[in-house]
């Protein structure tokens, strides 16, 4: 299997750059040795996985091994190096899931911790859980909803039978896991992450071996989305299918496509810094050394000019999703879809200039304070749209509320929680007295958890019938909800008003007067931490035994819903032209795709109900 085999590679690539650097003189464990071993690693682990087969035996004039298939592989495909966008979205959405319910558990562990005043964990325990916890729901939030839902979805809602560049395609997924290694092999070791998920210096720089490793994974995983960001834009731009105009484009891909231009554009801002960090650890430079003529602000100014945007990568999909799921179980029109898409563009030209309210608390400039705080005011507009346009698509809708719709209804009142606590964040003087306190995390997540993380459950159920061929249940799809949304409050909300009487965040400890609302806290979260048990026995039951789903099972227009469940292997079975809009239900006459050509198509949504 293309892990095994990665593996392997990988391990002898570590050995041969290790042994290189002790072969110049470096001493056994050093920064420099393990830097160049795990870039020896990377390349050795990507042949292995399946690069050098399927794609770099033809850089020697050597023939090119096919890609596996279903015929060929069955569900083995799933594990190897291929080529297919359906295969890398399942490859994405299995490894996110996974990685979000290991998160999940971890924040079971800070949930324990703070259970009481005083905790079971050490301080440096504590603070490795919780950089954990953080950048892996972080990695989950920029990545699971474009790596998984866009992967698998993009080229079949423009009419497309892959990617724009399916070997990059593959790429961008096999640098996944090492990340994944990285940081588990990091969290085992002594000292483990002592700098939070954001790796601010001087403790980035002044950990142990396994912040150099969390340092490492991190660039990786930056490298990942500025593939996968490229290559969205490519697909959209040059792959769509006659017919398709840009104004007949699902919001769903405008959300992808304007995720992945802040993707392409800002990721390599947080690139530079790691890459900066590493440089002042393995070769002594100084960037970040204020007693050597560097500064710790300046890498937090870089940091946040993308980790900013950053927050848009992640919203931005859910916005999407958000509008699709609406339009379709609202049986109306998109309301004001050029309002839409502009509010997303507008979204992307404004995220660039609003980095520094995340750094009021950091002494820069007070003449900066006044433009940020307008700046930060400004991007509301564009995000308020978002929401009228959902509402407007919600008014005197034949609403049918499915478990995707649900979902897509509750992150509609939970990103509005966060929307509006934002605002005390975006003002300067507010935000001195907040910014280090549980009033922060509460805020943050009800913004990515409750909007992002709702919005990509709510995919998961949507396309669920679409990727598997098969139905799960209606009812157990609704009472996760109902669980997960009820915790989700009682948990994130206590969490503000604690914030509200002075509890520090990172901290492994609190006043023993705040034990009451942490105790509450707690239990919400193992509530919310129990959901998910609902969710993967439904998932897996369904897998096993659901019913067989239809080409159609919700009755809808886009072009997914066109072909079988699941699509075949270049999506279509007809030549695909589009003639109409996407979402004109109600509409005499109206269709999204035209008639096919060469084979009949699955029964279309009915224009009116």
């Amino acid at each position: 299997m293309s892990w095994i085999k990665g593996l392997l590679f990988g391990i002898v690539g570590f050995v041969i750059g290790s042994g290189l650097m002790l072969l110049v003189g470096q001493r056994r464990a050093s920064e420099p040795m393990v830097t160049v071993g795990y870039i020896f690693f990377l390349v050795a682990w990507l042949l292995g996985v399946g690069v050098w087969d399927h794609w770099a035996r033809g850089w020697f004039g050597l023939e090119n091994k096919p890609t596996p298939t279903f015929k060929s592989h069955g569900v083995a495909r799933y594990f190897a190096f291929s080529t297919d966008h359906k295969v890398i979205g399942v490859q994405y959405l299995v490894t996110f899931v996974a990685l979000l319910l290991l998160a999940g558990a971890l924040a079971m562990v800070i949930r324990l911790q703070l259970l009481q005043p005083t905790g079971i964990l050490d301080p440096q325990t504590y603070n490795t859980v919780m950089s954990m916890h953080g950048i892996i729901m972080i990695a989950v939030a920029v990545a699971a909803v474009i790596g998984s839902l866009g992967n698998y979805f993009v080229p079949l809602l423009i009419g497309a039978e892959d990617m724009a560049f399916p070997r990059l395609n593959a790429l961008s997924y096999w640098l996944v896991p090492p990340v994944a290694i990285l940081l588990v092999v990091g969290s085992l070791l002594p000292g483990g992450f002592t700098s939070g998920w954001r790796v601010y210096p001087p403790l980035a720089e002044r950990g142990g071996i396994s912040m150099l490793l969390f340092l490492i994974a991190f660039l990786t995983f930056g490298l990942s989305s500025i593939i996968g960001g490229l290559n969205f834009i490519v697909t959209i731009i040059r792959m769509r299918a006659p017919g398709m105009t840009w104004g007949r484009l699902p919001i769903f891909v405008w959300s992808i496509f304007c995720a992945s231009l802040l993707s392409l554009i800002f990721t390599q801002f947080v690139a530079t810094a790691l890459l900066m960090e590493l440089l002042d650890r393995v070769v002594g430079m100084a960037f970040f050394a204020p007693d050597q003529g560097g500064g710790a602000i300046l890498y937090q100014h870089i940091f946040w000019f993308y980790s900013h945007p950053a927050v848009y990568v992640m919203i931005i999909p859910g916005f999407g999703l958000l509008m699709e799921i609406v339009a379709h179980f609202s049986r109306k029109p998109l309301f004001g879809y050029k309002y839409a898409v502009g509010a997303l563009l507008g979204i992307v030209g404004l995220s660039g200039i609003v980095w520094a309210h995340h750094m009021f608390t950091s002494g820069m400039q007070d003449f900066l304070t006044a433009p940020f705080m307008l700046s930060t005011e400004l991007i509301s507009i564009p995000t308020g749209l978002v929401f009228l346009v959902t509402l407007g698509t919600i008014w005197q809708g034949k609403l049918r509320l499915t478990t995707p719709m649900l979902f897509a209804l509750g992150f509609l009142f939970n990103f509005t929680i966060g929307g509006l606590t934002g605002i005390f964040n975006a003002d300067a003087p507010t935000d001195l007295q907040l910014h280090n306190t549980y009033w922060i995390v509460g805020h943050f997540h009800y913004t990515i958890m409750g909007g992002e993380i709702f919005a990509f459950l709510a995919g998961i159920y949507y396309w669920f019938p679409k990727i598997t061929g098969r139905l799960y249940s209606e009812r157990l799809g609704k009472l996760h909800f109902g669980i997960m949304f009820v915790a989700f409050n009682l948990l994130y909300a206590p969490m503000m008003i604690a914030g509200l009487y002075g509890m520090n965040r990172h901290v492994a400890t609190y006043p023993p007067e705040l034990n009451g609302i942490n105790m509450f806290i707690s239990i919400a979260g193992f509530v919310l931490g129990s959901s998910f048990l609902v969710f993967i026995y439904n998932m897996a039951t369904a897998l096993r035994r659901g019913a067989v789903a239809a080409a159609n099972p919700w009755q809808l227009r886009t072009l997914e819903w066109q072909t079988s469940s699941p699509p075949p292997e270049h999506n279509f079975s007809y030549a695909v032209r589009v003639n109409g809009h996407p979402y004109d239900y109600g509409v005499d006459d109206s269709t999204h795709v035209a008639p096919a050509t060469g084979a009949p198509m699955p029964a279309a949504a009915p224009a009116a109900e």
